[in-house]
Order: C-alpha cells, then structure tokens, then sequence
C-alpha cells in the first residue's frame, strides 16, 4: 500500500503545496506573535531558517497527503 500511494498521481504535487503552504503560514504566525519586528529575519541564519521550516513543511505535507491518499484508495478498494 506505501508505494501504491506514493505512486499515485498527483501524490507528491499535493506533499510540496502543502508544504509551501505550511511553511508560509508558520513563518507569518511565528513572525506575528514576534510582533511583526523586522529583526525576526535578521537575527538567526536565515538558510538555516528556510531549510529547517521547509523540511518540517515537507514531513507535514507527507504525512497529510499520504493519509489523505491512503483513504481514498482504501475506499477504492472497498468499492470493488
């Protein structure tokens, strides 16, 4: 079943919009409750930054959109 969904079309398209997506959202949330200062951007790395917020996005939009394709699949199946 694991690499049926991971070969499903659409699967991976779906894992990296939502992982822009999360990552979007997080870093306005976060910079937010930091009270919209400019030093948000300025007072870490920002590669590192990018990179930890767009890994955490990647496993987020994973596990998501394999849930996601995981049931309907099931459901699929079921339908037979």
């Amino acid at each position: 079943m694991f690499k049926r969904v991971l070969n499903t079309p659409g699967f991976w398209k779906s894992v990296v919009s939502l992982a822009l997506a999360f990552g979007f959202l997080f870093v306005i949330v976060k910079w937010g409750i930091d009270g919209f200062n400019m030093d948000f951007f300025t007072e870490r790395n920002p590669w590192i930054f990018l990179l930890t917020v767009m890994f955490a996005g990647l496993i987020y939009g994973f596990l998501v959109t394999f849930g996601k394709f995981r049931g309907k699949l099931k459901e699929m199946d079921s339908k037979k």
